[in-house]
């Protein structure tokens, strides 16, 4: 686990399958919130469909960023390092929560190379993280994105 002593005084570590039920529900909390409102129907069932997928979470790699003791960010990896889901609370943006999140699970991997089909309200923040476009946004079952490339 990372201490990040900083305002929030939050921990970042990999979490458990015990935990997974948590973290789904604050990605889909974030989403409802920030990114479904930008979908259409069909991409907000399709996200949804993902994220209830139980057999397709327990293959990827769940990071969490505890403050207080709640949950308050989320980032999934599946092999061969793709982010799947990377979302942090809207009180919590902007405050170093994505950032270590990311750097935490960056330690885990010796190839420092990730892939993201990053959401349109994501693209900024992946880029302040040092990820470039690789092509066109996309859509996809409804779901909009821009591939993005790290290292």
């Amino acid at each position: 686990m990372t201490l990040y002593p900083n305002k929030l005084n939050f921990k970042v570590k990999r979490l458990s399958p015990d935990e997974l039920p948590e973290a789904v529900a604050l990605i889909w909390e974030v989403f409802s919130e920030f990114e479904a409102p930008e979908y259409s129907k069909e991409g907000v069932r399709a996200f949804r469909a993902a994220l209830d997928d139980g057999e397709r979470n327990k293959a990827m790699a769940f990071y969490g960023a505890f403050s207080a003791g709640e949950l308050i960010g989320v980032l999934a990896v599946r092999k061969p390092q793709h982010i799947g889901y990377f979302f942090v609370k809207a009180e919590y943006q902007r405050k170093g929560v994505g950032r270590a999140l990311f750097e935490t699970m960056c330690l885990d991997y010796e190839r420092k190379e990730f892939t993201v089909n990053s959401s349109p309200y994501a693209v900024e923040i992946y880029r302040k993280l040092g990820f470039e476009p690789t092509g066109a946004e996309q859509v996809e079952s409804g779901i909009r994105y821009a591939p993005m490339k790290f290292g």
